[in-house]
């Protein structure tokens, strides 16, 4: 499920310059490579990413639905971001 909704969001992701990591715990991760032309969605956790996003799928689900504020989520720990806040609020601006 997950991977279909990231799948969706690749289009609005062009242009990023970044490697994002999705951890989602016990329920995977997926990787977007976005550093030039069309961005790619893989399910690995392979390299290295510029920023790492730890969310829950249903958080993911109700931040792409417009149902969680990202800075209140970022605030009360429902999404925890390293590497690059930067590149994770492009993201978060480009998938929400």
């Amino acid at each position: 499920m997950m991977n279909a909704r990231l799948q969706e969001a690749l289009p609005n992701l062009a242009g990023l310059g970044a490697i994002v990591r999705f951890d989602f715990g016990d329920d995977g991760v997926y990787t977007i490579d976005a550093r030039a032309g069309q961005p790619t969605l893989s399910e690995s956790a392979d390299g290295e990413a510029d920023c790492t996003i730890r969310i829950s799928t249903d958080n993911l689900k109700k931040l792409i639905d417009g149902q969680l504020d990202p800075m209140i989520g970022y605030t009360f720990g429902k999404i925890k971001v390293a590497g690059s806040l930067g590149i994770a609020m492009k993201l978060v601006n480009a998938i929400s």
